[in-house]
């Protein structure tokens, strides 16, 4: 026997429809969310004829809606930032599906690379800007969805180091 445990589950445990627990059809967790943006992100046929890139402005697009949330799928020029921001009464998930972004919080800078997740509650202040040399395209799933995107000073240094930000989810 090659188990740290005395218990043991004896055949394929898909077999048991009793023990699992039936699939919901929107998520409801954080951890549901995480794996909704997971399943987004990695069925490029679903977001990867929608992007476009804008010189100007940063593009957003709505890419779907369920109950009480909502996903945004958004593309990065070099040098296009957010601002200081937070999300009101939102929490969210952010995805990176290509390219680099760079975070900052009060409490230092992340960079980070395609398929890297950041999980954050209502009331998280954070900067998201491009400072690579090409584009990158992002998920953002936000429960409630999104009604409010308070601007802050700018008040946000590096000078903590980048693995002082919490809540970073990698694929």
């Amino acid at each position: 026997m090659n188990s740290d445990s005395d218990l043991q589950i004896a055949g394929d445990i898909l077999e048991v429809p009793h023990l699992l627990q039936p699939a919901r059809e929107h998520p409801a967790t954080v951890a549901e969310f995480v794996g909704l943006a997971r399943t987004i992100a990695a069925d490029r046929s679903q977001w990867a004829h929608l992007v476009q890139y804008d010189a100007t402005s940063r593009w957003y697009h709505r890419l779907k809606t369920g109950p009480g949330y909502e996903v945004w799928l958004l593309s990065w020029v070099p040098g296009q930032g957010s601002g200081l921001h937070d999300h009101g009464r939102s929490s969210g998930v952010l995805t990176l599906l290509e390219g680099e972004l760079t975070e900052r919080t009060e409490r230092g800078t992340r960079a980070l690379g395609a398929g890297a997740q950041r999980v954050f509650a209502p009331g998280y202040v954070h900067e998201v800007v491009n400072d690579s040399l090409e584009p990158a395209v992002s998920l953002h799933i936000y429960y409630p969805g999104l009604t409010e995107m308070p601007m802050h000073a700018a008040q946000c240094a590096a000078a903590v180091a980048p693995d002082a930000a919490e809540d970073v989810v990698t694929a």
